[in-house]
């Protein structure tokens, strides 16, 4: 007799259930894709953005973002809304350009596409960018060694054909001035030149300084002390008078791997340019965190997160102008009456130097922002 128990087919799923399998995929395929992407309907709502996109436009992501108008999500960032309105219009879209966002700081390449039906009807647009920040930080960072190369060649010039007759005219200036002792006009006119030859001199003497390639004696640094250091060392750079500085680098952070003395300047150099910047009034915080960041940030390792140290001088004054931003770190260049332009430059040398990296951000409440990150001491393991 044959069996009456027989193995039954296994059910297909429903399709309904594939369906909702499939769409499971996609949003997850979307939302972790490694480039940013941002999709708007003809009538302007929101279909898809992904996390690059949320973290590269410096928003949080929010349940009810999917169907607003992205005019309303996008309000912080008009440099992106109108690119996104533009590309409704546009019947040539561009193949890529590149944009620096305002708020963050960040610079992207994206291209705009329009999204058509059969009949060829425009039925939204997408938006889809890259960030491209870091690999414009290199190119700066060569861009800079090139501009060092011919300082270089300049400043050894500079030292023949300046430096000398400066010290002359310095010498010889004293000379007189002891001479005429008894003539008041006279000491007052040699003081003036003493003072100017001085001052002369010593810009010649930076730009050397600046030019000359830095060699770290590099050890395990305790980033508290050079911050103490720091502060000392702005403070006779450029008194604070009322400005108030807050201070928050806990004792316990991993030692820095680099040049206590050469990160002592970085951070004294930041510290006094806040101090100008604010002209005796405000507040300054430089503050310090670790963190673990992937190996694009000047980290040795390949494809794992390693530890640094993420430093923070923040200050409320005016800030920098947008069009001035991407010039703040190039020697020479200053806003101010006084100085050589070189201290921000001395700064970004110092920072490639240790294989770190600055980023420099402005906001209508935050002033001026410069974020350093440097590897912690080999040694010590992710956050202990």
């Amino acid at each position: 007799m044959e069996s009456m128990t027989a193995t039954r087919p296994r059910k297909r799923p429903a399709a309904s259930d594939r369906r909702a399998a499939t769409e499971s995929f996609y949003r997850d395929l979307v939302w972790n894709l490694q480039n940013g992407l941002l999709a708007v309907t003809r009538d302007g709502r929101i279909a898809v953005m992904n996390e690059v996109a949320y973290r590269t436009f410096g928003l949080q992501p929010t349940p009810d973002d999917i169907g607003r108008h992205f005019s309303d999500v996008l309000r912080d960032i008009p440099d992106v809304a109108r690119i996104v309105a533009g590309g409704f219009e546009m019947s040539h879209l561009p193949n890529r350009a590149e944009l620096r966002l305002k708020r963050t700081g960040k610079v992207i390449g994206y291209t705009v596409s329009q999204v058509k039906d059969p009949q060829g009807h425009v039925t939204g647009v997408t938006l889809f960018f890259k960030d491209l920040t870091r690999v414009e930080q290199l190119e700066e960072r060569e861009r800079l060694r090139d501009r060092l190369a011919a300082l270089g060649e300049m400043a050894a010039a500079i030292a023949h054909e300046v430096k000398n007759p400066l010290a002359g005219i310095e010498v010889m200036a004293g000379l007189l001035k002891r001479q005429l002792s008894d003539n008041e006009d006279a000491q007052s006119i040699l003081k003036d030149i003493i003072k100017e030859a001085k001052m002369a001199n010593s810009i010649v003497i930076e730009v050397l300084d600046f030019v000359r390639p830095i060699r770290l004696q590099v050890e395990p640094v305790a980033l508290p002390d050079v911050v103490r250091d720091a502060i000392t060392t702005a403070d006779s750079q450029v008194p604070r008078r009322g400005i108030k500085l807050s201070v928050d680098v806990p004792e316990s952070l991993p030692p820095i791997e680099g040049d206590k003395h050469q990160l002592r300047q970085l951070f004294a150099n930041l510290l006094a340019n806040a101090f100008e910047a604010l002209g005796g009034e405000g507040s300054v915080r430089i503050s310090a965190t670790q963190r673990a960041v992937e190996e694009d940030v000047g980290a040795p390792a390949e494809g794992k997160s390693v530890a640094m140290l993420e430093i923070e001088v923040v200050d409320n004054g005016p800030g920098i102008p947008p069009d001035l931003i991407d010039r703040v770190f190039s020697p020479f260049f200053t806003t101010k009456p006084q100085g050589t332009g070189l201290g921000l430059a001395i700064v970004r040398k110092i920072v490639d130097a240790h294989d770190g990296r600055i980023d420099v951000t402005v906001g209508p409440d935050t002033g001026t922002r410069f974020v350093v990150t440097v590897p912690v001491n080999g040694n010590y393991k992710l956050f202990g």
